[in-house]
């Protein structure tokens, strides 16, 4: 099939073959045979440009798509702890204590036990962990904005309010 195209040479990919119309015969067939490698060290130029292209085509679909999600991945983390880990735990507490831990007492009533509560079995966490942020979670008992608490994180800008905070509620921010 080579013959037919009328290449002269075409390497293989392993380069350590070569093929080669056999001309001289005029028979139209290619022969297969092994190039001297004691003079072919290391890659050719155009072998490692063509490595640094796809690299760069890989990088350039892959990059874009990673931009922006470790704020989206911060977010989860914050919902994740407001709405399962701490929201656990503080229902723990109350169906020991028959009550939600006071605004006073906060989220480290989860830890140590406080004073009122008589039927404590905790700890119900090992430690009160700080949002995603460094911040430390806001714990307000009774809530204003749902039935028994509210559990909230100020959100990437640290600022109450801005409508980035993190919340249990559904309701609009505070």
């Amino acid at each position: 099939m080579v013959a037919r195209l009328g290449i002269k040479f075409c390497f293989v990919p392993p380069f350590w073959l070569v093929c080669y119309e056999d001309s001289l015969k005029g028979r139209g067939f290619a022969k297969f045979g092994r190039i001297n490698m004691k003079n072919k060290k290391g890659f050719t130029l155009i072998e490692l440009m063509l490595v640094v292209i796809i690299i760069g085509v890989l990088v350039s679909m892959v990059v874009p798509r990673l931009v922006g999600r470790s704020e989206e991945a911060r977010i989860a983390a914050a919902k994740a702890d407001i709405n399962a880990n701490i929201s656990v735990a503080l229902d723990l507490y109350e169906l020991d204590n028959g009550k939600y831990p006071t605004t006073e007492e906060g989220l480290g009533a989860l830890t140590l036990k406080p004073v009122s509560a008589v039927k404590w079995k905790g700890p119900y966490l090992k430690k009160i962990s700080l949002d995603p942020w460094g911040k430390q979670y806001v714990y307000q008992c009774p809530g204003d904005y749902s039935n028994d608490y509210d559990l909230y994180s100020y959100g990437p800008d640290g600022v109450e309010g801005g409508g980035d905070d993190v919340t249990n509620w559904e309701t609009a921010q505070k």
